[in-house]
């Protein structure tokens, strides 16, 4: 169902019941056309564009006040994405994508160099996730490859309804859709296999540390890497980690994400 809307009120779509293939379309015809959508996942709300479009990433980053070198993690609606836009994913990424996606874990990889997106200062990486929401797939699998961060501006609350992220972004996006209130309430857990093949985590978020080490015991915890403390990705956040952090010789995430949410970590409440 849609909200009235009418002026500046911000336009929310109701997915969760029988339009919500209509109320979807609608969401995909915008991100085709440039333009901002907020989208529910498991995590927080996000708020995503077209990755394949800089000048919607752009608006995406301007909407969050956050610059180029806080870059948007990447969500795809199947794992089987992964492999044309990274470069190498090591044996323990794939171990956890298999165990947790969909779900609240983003990944951090070498990006393949013929990769068109202009996600901002990601040092040649990408953060990547399958979000464990349905309607959050459908719209995917509709739209390809969206950059999407946690839907809060940057330093602020992540949203964990429509409305909360409608308070904060307003009109800087075209359509809000609403899935209700998110399951988790926690940002994804971000962990690194840009910089190193065993991986290292940069943000301890839905995952916890027992349940990485479960399926990939080489992974580095936080306390483990000369103290980084991450903030946040995500992002919300699902959602990002500030681009010093995400080079591999130094390292898309959405709110404590929208990651989510490289790749936005700072404002933990983001990364979608």
């Amino acid at each position: 169902m849609e909200e009235v809307t009418c002026g500046t009120t911000p336009l929310i779509l109701d997915v969760t019941g029988a339009h919500r293939g209509d109320e979807l379309t609608r969401a995909a015809r915008a991100v085709s056309e440039g333009e901002c959508i907020v989208l529910p996942t498991d995590t927080v709300y996000g708020i995503g564009a077209d990755a394949l479009n800089p000048v919607a990433v752009a608006a995406l980053l301007a909407a969050k006040e956050r610059g180029r070198d806080m870059p948007p993690p990447v969500l795809i609606s199947d794992p089987a994405v992964l492999a044309a836009l990274c470069e190498h994913v090591p044996r323990a990424a794939q171990d956890l994508a298999e165990a947790y996606w969909p779900g609240g874990l983003t990944l951090v990889l070498r990006a393949q160099e013929s990769l068109t997106m202009d996600l901002g200062e990601t040092a040649g990486t990408i953060a990547i996730r399958v979000p464990d929401d349905d309607a959050a797939r459908e719209l995917l699998r509709m739209t390809g490859p969206m950059a999407v961060s946690s839907a809060n501006k940057s330093g602020r609350p992540a949203a964990l309804t429509a409305q909360d992220a409608a308070d904060q972004l307003g009109t800087e996006v075209a359509v809000y859709l609403d899935g209700g209130p998110t399951r988790v309430g926690t940002p994804s857990t971000i962990i690194d296999f840009a910089s190193t093949e065993e991986g290292r985590i940069l943000r301890q978020g839905a995952l916890s540390l027992d349940e990485i080490h479960t399926v990939a015991p080489e992974v580095i915890g936080p306390t483990d890497s000369a103290g980084d403390d991450d903030p946040g990705r995500e992002d919300h956040e699902d959602h990002d980690v500030p681009a010093e952090e995400n080079a591999p010789s130094s390292e898309q995430a959405a709110s404590q994400e929208s990651l989510p949410e490289h790749h936005d970590c700072q404002d933990r409440p983001g990364h979608a």
